[in-house]
């Protein structure tokens, strides 16, 4: 088998590990991202999209519209936890803004999340 196949299969497409995109991180830099907190593209990250690694490029594309961190690992197929490293990595480097309910109470309540997860997941 050669090196290429290895990272080949059939039914996934490619298969690249979580660890390998985030070298090696599991949790964002210095930084406690909610799952419910809202991305949006900074325009520093709209002007060097193209730019930037496949990964980063679909989370600056796709956060041209706010989006939940949940959201982006929906829609990217990326699982939650490399989806929040590379949301920290962006936010340190000024490519995204994130917005944080300032209350608890501007919070959405748990069936809410519960529905918007299951209807991701249906996607």
């Amino acid at each position: 088998m050669s090196g290429d196949e290895e990272w080949f299969d059939d039914e996934a497409g490619p298969v690249v590990r979580p660890y390998a995109v985030t070298g090696g991180r599991t949790r964002p830099s210095n930084r406690t991202l909610d799952l419910v907190a809202l991305v949006s593209t900074s325009p520093q990250g709209r002007a060097i999209a193209t730019t930037l690694e496949p990964e980063q490029r679909a989370i600056a594309l796709l956060c041209q519209r706010l989006q939940s961190v949940v959201e982006i690992s929906a829609r990217l197929n990326l699982p939650v936890g490399v989806a929040r490293v590379l949301v920290g990595d962006m936010l340190d480097a000024g490519l995204v803004s994130v917005h944080r309910p300032e209350r608890t109470s501007d919070r959405p309540s748990v069936a809410i999340i519960e529905k918007v997860l299951s209807g991701l997941q249906a996607l």
